[in-house]
């Protein structure tokens, strides 16, 4: 079994590099039966994959973050929970935002997830023409402060808009962005900022949904009716935006060489591939609990090593696509 890489957010937020994404229970990839979600958990939790991503707009996540806590603590004792690091997202309507509403979202966020502290709490904003997303980091703020939260972070901003925090005082451990060998955006002006600021970046999209994979290595390309869930049907976007599907069976060609000479599958190559770019603290893999069980061959990435060669047939592959920056924009720009 491989060992677990973790990476230290902040002195006390260290994350398994390998995080479970939860956007997978919220309706979007086919019915998630509750029971068999949490007990589901608990077998992450015996393989290593302790940290888990969830947001107030994942449905049921953050309530089944919440009971597997609480099966956790039954079953294997309350010390248990200390290895257990939950990341949710504030994502609020753009509106004016008041102490009040940040408060009562964030102490619901708490009764959900059964815990008096959240590990780190990761805003998301859709309008920069709205600048109260600078009021909704000073009211969470206040509440770090307070105790109900142990770190600021945020998902989708910007650079500039990171600039722009930073500079007005305000403290994050991290930015959850798409970064993949199709999306290297993050690359363009994102990883010199994190590296200044001691900002780790989580990775998600890193496989395009499921699309990464020897699935559909030699296949025609996917219709929509083909593409039965929310990650398939986006990320197919996004490799048309990309470079079209006949780049993309190149590309899998080359990974799924690469994967064999190391033994282990496409994934594996693609999420170590990002792994070990500057700033990376870990990459975000969605989990349909209770239904797609890929934890053992997901952990086969801590046992992949690249070298100069592979990340230079990879690079050589993705040289022929488009300039998602210059048709996109910086990281979260296809969000606003």
């Amino acid at each position: 079994m491989a060992e677990i890489e973790t990476f230290a957010l902040a002195q006390d937020l260290r994350i398994c590099r390998l995080v479970t994404g939860m956007w997978q229970v919220s309706g979007a990839h086919g019915r998630i039966e509750s029971d068999s979600a949490v007990k589901d958990m608990l077998s992450y939790h015996d393989a290593g994959l302790t940290s888990w991503d969830m947001a107030d707009i994942y449905g049921p996540a953050e309530g089944f973050f919440g009971k597997f806590r609480a099966m956790l603590a039954a079953s294997r004792g309350e010390g248990e929970l200390s290895k257990v690091i939950g990341l949710t997202k504030f994502v609020p309507n753009p509106q004016t935002i008041t102490k009040q509403l940040v408060s009562r979202a964030i102490q619901n966020s708490l009764l959900r997830m059964n815990t008096s502290t959240i590990d780190a709490v990761q805003f998301h904003w859709w309008d920069y023409e709205n600048r109260s997303y600078l009021d909704a980091m000073r009211y969470l703020t206040e509440l770090q402060y307070e105790g109900k939260i142990r770190h600021l972070a945020l998902t989708n901003f910007d650079t500039l808009r990171m600039q722009e925090m930073t500079e007005a005082g305000f403290k994050f451990v991290s930015n959850q962005v798409q970064y993949s060998i199709l999306d290297r955006r993050p690359a363009v002006k994102m990883t010199g900022f994190c590296k200044r600021h001691g900002v780790g970046l989580l990775a998600y999209g890193t496989l395009a949904g499921g699309l990464l994979s020897e699935k559909y290595l030699g296949r025609p390309e996917p219709t929509r009716a083909d593409l039965d869930t929310a990650s398939l049907q986006k990320y197919k976007q996004m490799i048309d935006v990309w470079g079209g599907w006949p780049l993309f069976q190149k590309l899998l060609a080359e990974l799924g060489e690469i994967a064999k000479k190391h033994g282990v599958q496409i994934p594996n190559i693609a999420t170590r591939y990002v792994l070990d770019k500057p700033q990376v603290a870990g990459v975000i893999i969605g989990a349909r609990l209770g239904m797609d069980e890929h934890r053992k061959e997901n952990i086969r990435t801590f046992d992949v090593h690249l070298d100069d060669d592979d990340r230079k047939r990879i690079d050589d592959v993705a040289s022929e696509s488009n300039d998602l920056f210059a048709s996109i924009g910086d990281c979260g720009d296809e969000y606003r």
